[in-house]
């Protein structure tokens, strides 16, 4: 697409050199031009007779609305008169906005009243808003839905992160939930969706080439099958909006991330010899972690710690030291991270709190800036600390742990971060790393995603968190990581709390959990609405292979779960597959009579074991069945165990002939259901005793991931 560029640079300069807050109508008009965005004829009346002039020469019928640089929201101060047909009712209407204007806020400054075509609405037509606003969590971002009145009741809006793709754009148009709307309803035609995602696209490339432009508002678009044009556009205006965000390089985000998890010397302000203390834990567990680099206790006494030598200051260890463990109160920090960043210490772990999260900023600011004028990147401080077991690193006063695996947690919050430890405790669950990021002064979830990007030892990163420091940074590192390995991610705070104060539609819609959402899944981030649910996914997606289609079928021994399972599949957002004539005889072979083949096949409860085997057997070998979700129903004939080995078994057969689909499972019975459950998540079937949302909700998740990352090619 090719903008006159120049012609929107001369008209934002003039309004930044006049000290105003948004771009005049007539000024607006003019960027839509430049712009390729359809406006209605129109033009700038300063007299009564003039707006009777202009609405003849426009043609029948015209909308007049006030121009002023004091008035955002016309409808408000009485500055909108539409259905005006003929000249004496154009002066009329002109006269009585201005009227308006002034008893609504004495002080504006009125340029004069825009008159404008008024377009026909209903029938073919729909109403939509198209716009863009400076989020401080993700920077710009583009809005779409339902406008008019409707985009204030309904809210029913989908964001991307601009500067969007073609195919981005024209994907917005089909994310909002009334989208069958544009699709023609009650004989009416269907919008065309590509001019709409076009014109998406244009106000994305406007606020990306004009970052100045802090909110853009096109509301409302009226969308039709044959073009969309906007009624309404305003545009505010903020010098900082335009301002880039300092980062650090992906390249130096690696090399000092690396240093930190990896390193060869870590040194732990504020050893101590004394139990109960946070100096004489976090020893502890580098030292009966096994961790094998160097450990330099750090107290002013000297002396010893635990047996090794203590020195009085970081500067008196005469070997390199990549990462200082802070364990001092959080007034000792400043004076000592001065002496890491003098003995060029990649990584300040500060376990104390008593900063920003108690009310002191100003301390943590100072903090920063010393770790920043030595280039010291900064875990925290307000954590737990850190794991990461490949190196048998164990950084942390909390309880160490053991098990390793592939899959990276982090959380924002200390006792989130136990339930975590507790959990893979439980569920034998093998992790890579467990990291507390707390108060996040530097180093954010967009720096560990860099690492764990780059590192072998890791195939799932799954992450709490309640905000974002940097959203953009964090989404942009997010899409790339997730075309290789699954980010999972619980975003607490879920509920709108209100959204804030704006002075355009777009803004206030952008102030709510739906542009986290909405960006998330842009960026192919599979997100968990609950901790259970983030802790379930990282157990059980990495032992799913990707499917390779969207065709689920359900194998079930109880009819009453069988019909649970397929609500779950609808909430999941998986297909069940429409089983083939020649499909249901096959699964008929194998079931009695008054059993039921179809979608779920239900094999009945009083089957012997070969009857789920060969009903799972036939699921696996059919080419046109991509998943299995299993149902189980306790019995003597066969039991929990029994269950659990054959389906074990005929996966594992499958496998052997590279034949690799997503099994999961849902066990009912009594509590011999439990082992039989955990007997398959060590076979690498995913099995749940006394749930049917949990594996479907986990297989949904692997859906999710597939979609984004490529393996079912739907981009």
């Amino acid at each position: 697409m090719t903008y006159d560029k120049a012609a929107v640079r001369t008209i934002l300069d003039q309004v930044l050199a006049d000290g105003r807050a948004s771009l005049s109508a007539p000024e607006a008009k003019l960027v839509a031009d430049a712009y390729g965005i359809p406006t209605p004829g129109e033009g700038l009346a300063t007299t009564a007779d003039g707006a009777a002039g202009l609405a003849a020469e426009i043609g029948y019928p015209v909308v007049l609305k006030i121009v002023s640089p004091d008035i955002l929201h016309k409808t408000e101060a009485g500055g909108v008169v539409v259905g005006v047909e003929s000249a004496d009712a154009a002066r009329v209407a002109y006269q009585k906005i201005v009227d308006n204007a002034q008893a609504y806020n004495p002080a504006a400054a009125i340029t004069g009243v825009q008159v404008q075509k008024m377009l026909v609405t209903g029938g073919d037509v729909q109403e939509v808003i198209v716009g863009a606003v400076t989020d401080p969590t993700f920077g710009k971002v583009v809005a779409f839905g339902l406008g008019g009145v409707l985009v204030e009741v309904l809210k029913d809006v989908t964001f991307r992160l601009a500067p969007l793709t073609a195919a981005e754009a024209r994907a917005m148009v089909d994310g909002i939930e009334a989208r069958e709307m544009l699709e023609g309803v009650r004989g009416a035609r269907p919008v065309d969706k590509e001019i709409v995602g076009n014109l998406i696209q244009r106000v994305s490339d406007l606020v990306t080439d004009f970052p100045e432009f802090a909110e853009v508002d096109l509301n409302p678009v009226l969308a039709g099958p044959d073009g969309a044009t906007a009624v309404d556009f305003r545009i505010i205006v903020d010098a900082e909006a335009g301002k880039p965000v300092e980062r650090y390089s992906q390249d130096e985000i690696l090399t000092a991330m690396t240093r930190i998890m990896k390193p060869r010397a870590v040194a732990v302000i504020g050893a101590s010899n004394e139990a109960g203390k946070i100096g004489n834990s976090v020893m502890k567990n580098l030292v009966n972690g096994g961790y094998a680099g160097d450990i330099y206790p750090v107290n002013p006494k000297g002396g010893e710690v635990l047996g090794l030598k203590a020195f009085p200051s970081i500067l008196e260890i005469p070997g390199d030291v990549d990462v200082a463990v802070f364990a001092v109160p959080a007034k000792f920090v400043g004076a000592a991270l001065e002496q890491c960043g003098q003995k060029g210490v990649a990584g300040a772990i500060l376990i104390p709190s008593g900063f920003a999260e108690t009310g002191e900023q100003e301390l943590q600011d100072e903090v920063v800036a010393i770790a920043r004028k030595h280039n010291v990147r900064i875990l925290g401080p307000n954590i737990y600390g850190y794991y990461y077991l490949p190196e048998s690193l164990c950084a942390t006063f909390c309880t160490p742990y053991d098990v390793r695996g592939s899959v990276a947690l982090s959380s924002q919050s200390g006792g989130i971060g136990m339930a975590i430890l507790g959990f893979s405790r439980s569920s034998r669950m093998g992790v890579s790393a467990i990291v507390g990021v707390g108060n996040k002064a530097d180093i954010d979830e967009d720096d560990l995603l860099t690492f764990f990007e780059h590192d072998d030892n890791t195939n799932l990163i799954a992450m709490h968190l309640e905000d974002l420091k940097d959203g953009r940074a964090f989404a942009e590192t997010a899409a790339r990581v997730s075309k290789h390995k699954p980010v999972v991610v619980l975003k607490a705070g879920r509920t709108s709390l209100g959204a804030r104060a704006a002075s355009s539609h777009t803004g206030a819609l952008a102030g709510n959990d739906k542009v986290y959402d909405d960006i998330l899944r842009q960026s192919g981030v599979v997100r968990a609405p609950g901790l259970n649910e983030m802790l379930q996914y990282a157990r059980g997606i990495p032992l799913l292979p990707a499917p390779k289609g969207e065709n689920v079928v359900i194998i079930t021994g109880a009819g009453g779960s069988g019909v649970l399972l397929s609500d779950a599949c609808v909430d999941a957002g998986l297909t069940l597959m429409d089983i083939p004539a020649d499909l249901d005889e096959a699964f008929r072979k194998f079931i009695p009579p008054f059993g039921a083949a179809g979608n779920p096949v239900d094999i009945t409860g009083g089957e012997p074991p070969s009857t789920y085997r060969n009903t799972i057997a036939l699921g696996l070998s059919d080419e046109r069945i991509h998943a299995l979700i299993l149902g189980y129903w306790h019995t003597i004939v066969t039991p929990p165990m029994v269950f659990a080995k054959l389906v074990a078994e005929v996966v594992e057969e499958f496998r052997a002939k590279g034949i690799d689909k997503p099994v999961v499972a849902s066990l009912s019975g009594d509590v011999e259901v439990e082992e039989a459950s955990q007997y398959l998540f060590d076979h690498g079937v995913v099995a749940y005793p006394y749930t049917t949302e949990t594996p479907v909700q986990v297989l949904g998740a692997k859906y999710r991931w597939a979609r984004n990352a490529g393996p079912l090619g739907l981009g």
